[in-house]
């Protein structure tokens, strides 16, 4: 097995964060394409305000719309992989402090995650 290596980690973690990226976007934009379809023909109301509705605001309604296709589902579900994207790259990095047993910065990289973690959890309530 290849050691880990500084350059190995950033390409790594490189590789992850475009991909991530690039996931997301797709995402994103099938969700965009499907709502212009089932809804680019309708007029909207803009002096009335109308907020997401109650299923696309937690994480289970988010996927259930997405496995569904729907727009709007799939929409929240690229965004929330677009928020996971830079978690999982913190997640990624204490492992592979710990692999190169860096001790300090894994203490320092869980801390972070901690906190990443925490405020994402603790969010709106």
């Amino acid at each position: 097995m290849r050691a880990w290596t500084d350059e190995r980690v950033e390409r790594v973690i490189g590789d992850l964060l475009r991909w991530g990226v690039i996931l997301a976007a797709a995402v994103v934009l099938a969700g965009g394409a499907i709502h212009l379809v089932r809804y680019g023909s309708s007029v909207s109301d803009y002096r009335v305000f109308r907020g997401e509705s109650a299923d696309t605001r937690d994480l289970s309604g988010i996927v259930t719309g997405a496995v569904s296709r729907d727009s709007r589902g799939l929409i929240q579900f690229g965004l929330l992989l677009l928020i996971a994207v830079p978690v999982t790259r913190v997640a990624f990095s204490a492992v592979a402090f710990a692999l190169q047993k860096d001790w300090t910065y894994v203490l320092v990289t869980l801390i972070v995650l901690a906190v990443l973690l925490y405020s994402l959890t603790r969010a709106g309530t």
